[in-house]
């Protein structure tokens, strides 16, 4: 095998390497402002991560998202589903718990679970009774996330 052929194929050989990785890899979360939506502009998605050792982080959705997961990632955080339901059932967020800590395979116990829930900005929290993959949230309301056995978020809905 001549030098520019063996060039030729470890360059190809790179590339589609560089490919795979891409498809296996998450999808990359959309540009997310880092704090909450002004008033009327998006959906604001708070994740509270403070039983995993991590503080409230909260994001905004610009515009109107199809559904509380779209929200969630398109507010820039990272989302893992379990194994044997997918997406349908949010396991990790932002890689939160570890691996160690929970295998993703099937739905996780009562007491440690990604809850999920709605507000208005400055309202109460209400514990969603549909999943993120088929709740529509609306323009101006607030997401909330928090690891646990489905206590609500530990900060006010901004």
């Amino acid at each position: 095998m001549t030098s520019a052929l063996r060039r030729t194929l470890s360059t190809a050989l790179a590339s589609l390497a560089a490919v795979g990785a891409l498809v296996l890899a998450e999808p990359a979360p959309l540009a997310a402002h880092a704090a909450a939506c002004s008033p009327g502009t998006g959906v604001t998605v708070v994740v509270d991560f403070g039983s995993l050792g991590g503080g409230v982080v909260t994001g905004c959705y610009a515009g109107d998202p199809a559904t509380g997961l779209a929200a969630l990632t398109g507010s820039g955080f990272t989302v893992a589903g379990t194994q044997r339901w997918g997406l349908a059932f949010v396991c990790r967020i932002n890689g939160m718990p570890t691996a160690a800590t929970e295998p993703c395979v099937n739905t996780p116990p009562a007491t440690a679970y990604w809850s999920y829930w709605h507000a208005t900005p400055g309202g109460a929290w209400t514990y969603s009774s549909s999943g993120a993959s088929s709740y529509n949230p609306a323009i101006g309301t607030v997401e909330g996330w928090r690891f646990g056995s489905g206590q609500q978020p530990s900060i006010t809905a901004p």
